[in-house]
């Protein structure tokens, strides 16, 4: 189902950054609209201290794309922009063209739910610069975002150990927007569920929910409590225990329990919100067991993350639920993926394309130059490492890659090995040549390609590292650019002195 279409229904053309409007206002100015770029997207550093991150949110990027437009409206709030002097920032002739404008970029990206690492592109955007750069930041928020909150739910997921995880987090995510984005791509990077009703009917994702303390303190008791909700809701009884006292609460859901299972109907569970989680789960399970509800469920909510349901999981917790929130959907410590938009080549159109590099005080700044893409190796046991490549090389024979960080380090990949290329076609001069993915398929390729991952990898706490580097060719092509750029530099200190 559409997500943006049906939860904004109005132009996005606007979301961006101001810079990139005068950028190309500026190409249109000197005549540079058949100037073409190519961008790429991507990320740097690992999330949560990782070993990998799980892309999402390309679905959401192409509908922007293909919804992308300059609407009246927004051509008035354009001509209404001053600059420095107080004159109109752009002139008219140019907000016509914008009013006119239907995007040429081709666009190819990793499908969501792809295991990613740092450097490698994400989604590569080629076409006309002016057209590209109009792109960056609405892409750069879609991606950003939902990459950080699918990648801390497939930790989450790992830590369960294969129990069910629900998304809690809309009352706490970053807006309503926030709200819809963190449960799609929670639901990508593992979770069952969600307790956002709109998500559900906007996503197709299962829904999931029961009451709250307040339903249990409008009663004069908590047996009143439970018994209403029963008579109301028969078939959806998960009774929240913990607001009095928790034991005593377990006890009268089996006493309800048993009252609903002469009626024709079994109770679900209960959900323990607080207190010593690992504790009390043990001694409700003995009690829901005793009671004759021995496929009761137990879930569990209050602030909870992969580092607490891993603890919890070593204290032997007989939790079958785990309903996470706050620390889901707002992606807790990261705050933001720090993913990027670089130009790798430009080109007169028709012309040779021309690689640019970034250059930075910092390594890790420096970028790749060229059309990249990324070749996936894998044997019997899963996958054992990733190259990047320039396309205008082509995949090339080569099966060794040189570690950007440290040009001493290779790995050389066995011809036995399988390998796939990562980046898909999605946009062909603005026109969208995939078809759009089931959110389903996503996450089950998500779940595949985790249990790909070697353990190490995988694990929350200094995990290994996954082996990641350049083509030889493009490792070559990036070095010999570095030292030009910087004799340049060099000679143009040297004749300003």
């Amino acid at each position: 189902m559409s997500l943006l279409k049906n939860l904004y229904r109005s132009s996005l053309a606007l979301m961006t950054d101001l810079y990139q409007l005068t950028m190309a206002y500026a190409h249109w100015k000197h005549r540079a609209e058949e100037l073409e770029g190519v961008f790429h997207l991507f990320f740097r550093r690992k999330p949560f201290g990782g070993g990998y991150a799980v892309a999402c949110g390309m679905e959401t990027a192409a509908e922007l794309v293909e919804q992308f437009r300059y609407r009246s409206e927004d051509i008035k709030a354009l001509a209404a922009l001053k600059g420095n002097d107080g004159r109109v920032l752009f002139e008219k002739d140019f907000l016509t063209y914008l009013s006119t404008l239907r995007l040429k970029v081709d666009i190819d990206a990793v499908a969501d739910g792809t295991l990613a690492f740092p450097r490698e592109p994400l989604m590569r955007v080629r076409g006309p610069l002016l057209h590209c750069q109009l792109l960056e930041t609405a892409l750069l928020t879609i991606v950003n975002f939902q990459t950080l909150v699918a990648t801390k739910t497939a930790r989450v997921c790992g830590a369960a150990k294969g129990d069910p995880v629900i998304e809690f987090g809309a009352r706490r995510a970053q807006g309503i927007d926030g709200a819809i984005s963190a449960a799609r791509a929670a639901f990508i990077g593992g979770a069952s569920a969600t307790s956002n009703v709109l998500a559900g009917q906007l996503l197709g994702i299962p829904v999931k929910g029961t009451h709250a303390h307040s339903w249990v303190m409008s009663f004069e008791t908590e047996m009143e409590a439970f018994e209403k909700y029963a008579e109301a809701m028969p078939n959806n009884c998960v009774f929240l225990v913990d607001t009095y006292d928790t034991l005593q609460g377990v006890r009268h859901a089996v006493e309800v329990g048993r009252k609903l299972r002469k009626r024709g109907h079994e109770m679900a569970g209960i959900r323990l919100d607080s207190g010593d989680l690992a504790y009390l789960s043990i001694k409700a399970r003995r009690i829901l067991d005793q009671g004759g509800f021995p496929n009761a469920s137990i879930v569990a909510s209050n602030d909870l993350d992969e580092t607490t349901i891993a603890s919890l999981k070593e204290q032997g917790a007989r939790i079958n639920v785990w309903g996470v929130g706050t620390k889901m959907v707002t992606a807790q410590p990261e705050g933001a993926l720090g993913g990027v938009y670089k130009l790798g080549a430009v080109r007169r159109h028709g012309g040779a394309w021309e690689h640019r590099i970034k250059l930075s005080e910092q390594a890790v700044k420096v970028t790749d130059p060229g059309i990249l893409n990324v070749r996936r190796f894998r044997n019997a046991k899963g996958w054992i490492g990733d190259m990047i490549f320039d396309e205008e090389d082509g995949a090339g024979v080569s099966r060794r890659i040189v570690d950007p960080k440290d040009p001493t380090r290779e790995k050389l990949f066995s011809r036995r090995s399988e390998s796939e290329t990562l980046l898909r076609p999605m946009f062909r001069n603005g026109r969208r040549v995939s078809k759009p993915e089931p959110i389903a398929e996503s996450q089950a390729r998500a779940r595949e390609q985790l249990a790909m991952l070697h353990p190490t990898i995988r694990r929350l706490l200094n995990p290994h590292e996954y082996p990641v580097g350049l083509e030889p060719q493009l490792h070559e092509r990036k070095l010999a650019l570095i030292r030009a750029a910087r004799d340049a530099r060099r000679e143009g200190a040297q004749g300003g002195q």
